[in-house]
């Protein structure tokens, strides 16, 4: 039986195509057993197939060893969605760490190396919500208001409600992924500590239930430091003391906001890669956007979408080389060699590229 393995490929809209096409360039160059498929999808399979979403790109992404997608926005947003609730991807590994070359705006970025676990199933992502006409029925009150809800929204002229929802299970899983997660980080040589932000003290319903199914695992993994904090006093510390943390799990509100402000950190987000996990399936795609303000310009930063490949590689079983691929990286930030503008340089994306491959085949 072959040990090849099957990627379906997404490049992604507006400017997220011009990163992943030289990444794959890369990955090929590679030369590992490792096929890499583009069905049609979004705009382009929406004209000739009349949806973004056909279903023989569906079946190919079933039939994949993972999911390699770019950045997503219009038509392709229906893949997105298939790859998270679908295939159940309920764990999302956000790194952020700085290397010297990287354009941090921190007078001292030096150490920053966590990851923020991001919820990825539950909390607000589910989109439930409507007109709040719809809850009158119910009765609900505010306590805090002295009201109920119909007279709070009747005296300004009615509007609109979202479901903030979080289940135990759905917590414990996501939270002993952490916990495991900051286990393999601590046998190779990183702190091993784990940090639970929620908002439990005006949010105890939901964000108390989170913060009570961490406290309850935690003694579950005696190796392994613990904390939690109030969520602002955790935007506070992330800024303050970055260092500080390690693995920090969050629900997914908090995890999309938090890493894009631990991108900041460390010099933007077209440095941070992103894996999703579930318990049979994973799929990798970058937390930057489609960023359509510099489409056609071949100058969107490909580090995130190169580091994400790596996590991906790591998970296809080629650890040694997603190793090599990131200290070659690395490399380059140092020697400040074809950086793009994001990070104070003038090279394309294509140059930066070229840069990265021309240090693998010394």
């Amino acid at each position: 039986m072959s040990d090849r393995k099957n990627v379906v490929d997404i490049p992604g809209d507006d400017a997220a195509p011009e990163a992943m096409h030289p990444v794959i360039d890369l990955l090929q160059a590679l030369a590992l057993d490792i096929n890499f498929e583009f069905p049609p999808y979004g705009d382009d399979a929406v004209k000739s197939l009349g949806t973004g979403f056909p279903d023989e790109t569906r079946a190919a992404i079933d039939a994949a060893d993972a999911t390699l997608f770019g950045a997503g926005s219009k038509d392709s947003t229906e893949i997105v969605r298939y790859l998270r609730w679908g295939k159940g991807t309920y764990a999302n590994v956000r790194p952020a760490r700085w290397v010297p070359g990287c354009n941090s705006p921190l007078a001292n970025p030096q150490n920053i190396d966590l990851v923020i676990l991001r919820e990825n199933l539950e909390d607000l992502a589910l989109g439930i919500g409507g007109d709040l006409e719809e809850l009158y029925p119910l009765g609900l009150s505010s306590g805090r208001a002295k009201s109920t809800l119909q007279d709070v929204g009747e005296a300004f002229g009615g509007g609109k409600y979202a479901i903030k929802m979080i289940t135990e299970g759905g917590t414990e899983r996501i939270v002993r992924f952490s916990f495991e997660l900051a286990r393999k980080r601590k046998a190779a040589g990183k702190r091993g500590k784990v940090t639970c932000g929620t908002k439990h003290n005006l949010i105890p319903h939901p964000d108390g239930l989170f913060l009570e199914v961490s406290n309850r695992i935690a003694p579950d993994y005696p190796d392994i430091e613990y904390e939690n904090w109030i969520i602002d006093d955790f935007a506070r510390r992330l800024i303050a003391e970055p260092q500080e943390f390690d693995v920090v799990v969050l629900p997914s509100l908090y995890g999309d906001i938090f890493s894009d402000a631990a991108g900041g950190l460390i010099g933007g987000l077209g440095l941070c890669p992103s894996g999703c996990y579930g318990e049979d399936y994973a799929y990798f795609e970058p937390i930057h956007g489609t960023a359509p303000d510099i489409m056609g310009q071949n100058i969107i930063n490909p580090t995130a979408t190169i580091r994400t490949a790596t996590m991906m590689l790591r998970h296809l079983g080629y650890g040694e080389t997603a190793d090599h691929v990131d200290r070659t990286i690395d490399k380059v930030y140092r020697d400040g060699d074809r950086l793009t503008p994001d990070q104070g340089g003038t090279a394309s994306t294509t140059q930066f590229c070229e840069a990265i491959l021309e240090r693998l085949r010394e």
